[in-house]
């Protein structure tokens, strides 16, 4: 098992963002911008559905870490930090998916 985690990842990204874009695909996409960086994320995201459907196992793991790495690039490029989405998610423990689910439609109603 990795010892390497989410904010290890969100650490490199910020320390690539930051180099020469002749050296770094990450400082290349960020300075790309958002919406680069989001149609990205929106590619991996097919691809790792693809090799999911498709039972490709090492696929779907190659392409879970692309997603990851964009996830957190586009994160990066809005200001939001890991720590942030990882609070939603302990918030969101203390309710069951199908809750959560039903909170957000009652919500969005309102």
């Amino acid at each position: 098992m990795s010892g390497f985690t989410l904010d290890e990842l969100e650490k490199v990204i910020a320390e690539r963002a930051e180099a020469s874009q002749r050296d770094s695909w990450t400082a290349r996409l960020v300075a790309a911008g958002q919406e680069k960086a989001a149609q990205k994320l929106g590619e991996e995201a097919v691809e790792a559905v693809i090799a999911a459907v498709s039972g490709d196992r090492k696929a779907l793991i190659g392409e879970s870490a692309d997603l990851l790495y964009h996830l957190l690039v586009v994160l990066r490029i809005a200001g939001v930090g890991v720590d942030e989405v990882m609070t939603e998610l302990e918030n969101r423990r203390s309710q069951t998916g199908v809750q959560e689910k039903a909170n957000r439609k009652a919500s969005s109603h309102g």
